[in-house]
């Protein structure tokens, strides 16, 4: 967790079309979804994101070969708010989580019940 934020998984061939960016128990979504996407030829990334202070504490230069500004096609995944995320996906970005407050998911309770 040192430098804060790592590639996973990565566009083949080249500079990713999109990037997907989670931390925790939502990474195994992205990487789902970075699985989905590649098999229909979309260049996509994985980012793992633990720790937001310590990715900013980086190079710039490091923070741009993870997250390159010239791809723009960004999505956060995370079960909470996604407060916070916007500073990474971008205003061309998409944030998927909660965006409201009273709703929480539980075994019981699955993500598609709390509309995330």
């Amino acid at each position: 967790m040192a430098k804060g934020a790592y590639i996973l998984g990565d566009a083949l061939g080249g500079k990713p079309d999109v990037i997907l960016m989670a931390t925790g128990s939502e990474l195994g979504l992205a990487v789902s979804a970075y699985e989905k996407l590649t098999a229909d030829g979309v260049k996509a990334r994985v980012v793992s994101m633990p720790s937001w202070d310590l990715f900013e504490k980086q190079a710039a230069a490091y923070r741009e070969s993870v997250l390159p500004a010239s791809v723009t096609a960004r999505v956060s995944i995370e079960m909470q708010s996604t407060f916070g995320w916007d500073r990474y996906v971008g205003p061309k970005g998409k944030m998927i989580g909660m965006h409201s407050f009273g709703g929480f998911r539980t075994p019981e309770r699955p993500a598609e019940k709390v509309r995330i």
